[in-house]
């Protein structure tokens, strides 16, 4: 029997509600499956601050490079962020130290649109064609985000300056390409690479790189766009995206509008995958099994804490992300992702994806989507 390590984080906001519910299918999960999942839970965020005083406890990283696999929830509270220095504050002190810890290079962001939440997406059914379905790959660890020097500095006269480098490496843009190349050949092989090379430096660069790495995929149709123009077709034909190659920031600004899309965040679930590694655990699972980091793409949402109301599916989607990368558990996965299809097809919507229009759907609550999500396992 197979044994994986899990480190959960669930942090701040509606983070230990949705991770709750993510924790609950797993269990159910495994015990259909037969392997065992040891589920640690421990403290990140304002939860880390609380409990040892800053956002990663040093018991917290511990754990994490203990485990085979993060799932991590949310973290950050707009009320206290301001009460501490910027670069203590969990996105920086959290967040962006896991990723630049574990080298989490990959983002991946799937998005789909049920055809029983049409009445979610914001566009027009004429405009969703037969469906959608898109990849969002990211690069994760470079570009304005992490690129030196980054500072706010005076310059005199009571004013000051903001700077924010963007930075990218021949090497960093191959190695995203290829997890983008390669998740285009198992889906319907066409990849549209993101860049603003009219003006950036970096996105001439990006364009390069990319079109020389494409050559070795002959059988995936590549295209450039610029950014602007993604963010302008996204809303006029998505349809026509299969996978969507973005670096760090176009790929931030991009994946969270696709994720409109789908209905709500609370729909959209995340893998941040490093290198590729063998562990006790994982050797022989599959092909490529990676260390990842899974989270929704969504926020803490504090305004909707402790009150029931949170959509956990991206959560729990997440954690099939999980399965399928980092342990090899292809059917689980497939398990998990068909069990929360079932949940919606038979009406259950918690309140941001609550039409009233639909006379045969129920307004649920998180525990309760977990429920019915669980049922169908």
């Amino acid at each position: 029997m197979k044994n994986f390590k899990i480190a959960a984080l669930a942090g701040d906001g509606i983070g230990p509600e949705v991770m709750r519910e993510a924790i609950k299918i797993l269990r159910a999960t495994e015990k259909k499956f037969g392997f065992t999942l040891q589920i640690t839970e421990a403290p990140v965020g304002w939860a880390g601050i609380d409990a040892a005083g800053k956002a990663l406890p040093d018991t917290t990283l511990a754990l994490c490079k203990q485990s085979d696999a993060i799932l991590f929830g949310s973290v950050g509270l707009p009320d206290r962020d301001p009460t501490i220095p910027k670069e203590e504050r969990p996105e920086r002190a959290a967040l962006l130290r896991i990723r630049k810890e574990f080298g989490l290079f990959a983002n991946l962001r799937p998005v789909t649109l049920p055809k029983a939440l049409a009445h979610a997406c914001p566009l027009a059914k004429e405009r969703q064609g037969d469906g959608i379905d898109i990849l969002v790959v990211r690069e994760l660890t470079g570009g304005m985000y992490f690129g030196q020097p980054k500072k706010t500095e005076d310059i005199g006269g009571g004013n000051q300056r903001a700077i924010d480098t963007m930075v990218y490496t021949t090497p960093e843009i191959e190695r995203i390409a290829h997890v983008a190349f390669k998740s285009a050949q198992l889906r319907r092989k066409k990849l549209t690479s993101i860049d603003k090379a009219n003006v950036l430096e970096n996105g001439i660069l990006w364009r390069e790189v990319v079109t020389r790495v494409g050559k070795n995929y002959p059988d995936v149709t590549l295209e450039h766009m610029f950014v602007d123009n993604g963010a302008m077709q996204l809303v006029l034909r998505p349809t026509q995206f299969d996978v969507m190659l973005c670096e760090n920031m176009f790929g931030d600004i991009l994946s969270d509008e696709a994720a409109a899309l789908g209905g709500s965040l609370g729909m959209l679930p995340s893998a941040s995958l490093g290198l590729p590694r063998q562990s006790a655990a994982t050797a022989g699972a599959g092909e490529e099994n990676f260390f990842g980091f899974y989270e929704p793409a969504g926020g803490t949402a504090p305004d909707i804490a402790g009150k029931n109301l949170a959509n956990p599916i991206a959560q729990i989607l997440s954690s099939a992300l999980m399965l399928r990368h980092s342990f090899g558990l292809n059917e689980a996965a497939a398990a998990i992702e068909n069990a929360v299809t079932k949940a919606i097809n038979a009406g259950n919507r918690t309140g941001d994806i609550f039409n009233p229009i639909e006379t045969t759907a129920k307004r649920v609550g998180t525990t309760q989507m977990g429920d019915a999500i669980a049922a169908g396992i």
